[in-house]
């Protein structure tokens, strides 16, 4: 790849994903995540921290001047009536419709993972769920608290803003939630760490 620059010494989107102008949205979502992939920090031992930046922006920047052309899944079910208003709006219909009527929402925030770089994570007194903002289909996930098996903070460093709060569960499979506020990161290590962690051992360094 020769140049990521436009003229005038803007990014090209289209050199940094390595797609041509005119790709659909499907096939950008594809090459974001292949290279995101490839460059997440996680999979390089805390390198490629740069590169992952110029990826979200390349992506977000596609995303937003394209017009979705993906199906549409359908509507989903209204939240509760248990849900406030203002909690609902800042849900949104999709985790909001995931919502138990007798389940107790303790925090909504935004953060990014490797999938979407534009998530939303909401805790609950018994899971965490998030919505993935650029996927099609399938678009919430959720992990039960019963199932975490280790929750790690990752404050910021010189090189990342922003803490990253990773949990694993008991298949071995970790999610990675960027872009958090230290001390959110800390509240939800908090929350989703199983009962006989310590809080010592689940802030990473």
């Amino acid at each position: 790849m020769s140049s990521a620059a436009e003229p005038g010494g803007a990014i090209d989107p289209h050199e940094v994903l390595g797609v041509p102008p005119g790709t659909d949205e499907a096939a950008v979502t594809a090459a974001y995540r292949r290279e995101a992939k490839r460059w997440h920090p996680d999979a390089r031992g805390g390198g490629g921290h740069d590169r992952m930046a110029l990826l979200n922006a390349a992506y977000a920047r596609l995303r937003h001047d394209r017009p979705a052309t993906a199906p549409r899944a359908p509507a989903p079910r209204p939240a509760p009536e248990s849900l406030d208003g203002a909690l609902r709006r800042t849900l949104g219909p999709e985790l909001g419709a995931t919502i138990a009527p007798s389940e107790e929402v303790v925090l909504v925030v935004p953060v990014a993972i490797w999938a979407s770089p534009q998530a939303l994570l909401a805790v609950t007194d018994r899971r965490l769920l998030w919505l993935l903002d650029d996927a099609p289909v399938h678009r919430v996930r959720e992990l039960a608290l019963r199932d975490v098996r280790e929750v790690a903070v990752r404050p910021p460093r010189p090189w990342r803003r922003h803490a990253q709060l990773v949990v694993a569960d008991r298949r071995g499979r970790r999610t990675t939630f960027g872009e958090l506020p230290l001390l959110t990161a800390r509240a939800i290590a908090r929350r989703a760490a199983p009962p006989d962690d310590s809080t010592d051992r689940r802030v990473a360094d």
